[in-house]
């Protein structure tokens, strides 16, 4: 595995060694040995989630707040999706900053996204379909919600056709 630092350095590309024949391929899609290495830190994933989505929804962006913060390990397993995580830590240096990385079935990448740090994604193909792993449970009285286009952050969506599905809870401005 190839774990890449981004433009904020908490926040991890990882790019699995993938071995293709003509059989299908086999990769390994996690290492607790080699991530806790890289994160420099234990971490306990506590539960998985699995989400599918069509073409131009756009959930997020959310977030928890202490004692409940959430970190995440984000990959796709069918279609592609703009996957993105702004730092909401308001004693970061980069806080208010985001990074977006396009993440697919066909290129296997996955997204670490830490806790402090709001996570949404857009839905690129027909459909898509996100598995990731968190290290707290969801709590609904920690849970916040930033509108996908607040000023603040001016977060370069790629929407298509002007198109965006959005739920109740993400269109609260």
């Amino acid at each position: 595995m190839n774990f890449k630092k981004l433009k904020i350095p908490d926040l991890l590309l990882i790019e699995p060694q993938v071995f293709n024949d003509d059989r299908g391929f086999f990769f390994e899609s996690f290492n607790q040995k080699d991530f806790e290495t890289v994160v420099k830190r234990k971490i306990n994933f506590v539960q998985d989630n699995h989400s599918k989505s069509s073409q131009s929804v756009l959930r997020g962006l959310h977030y928890q707040t202490a004692p409940q913060e959430q970190a995440k390990l984000v990959r796709v397993i069918q279609g592609e999706v703009w996957d993105v995580a702004v730092d909401v830590r308001h004693n970061s240096s980069t806080y208010g900053q985001w990074v977006g990385e396009i993440l697919s079935a066909k290129n296997k990448k996955q997204f670490w996204i830490p806790e402090g740090f709001a996570h949404g994604f857009y839905v690129l193909s027909e459909t898509a379909e996100l598995v990731y792993k968190v290290n707290q449970f969801y709590s609904k009285e920690h849970e916040k919600t930033i509108h996908w286009k607040n000023n603040s952050f001016n977060i370069d969506w790629p929407i298509k056709n002007n198109r965006v599905l959005l739920s109740q809870k993400d269109d609260v401005k």
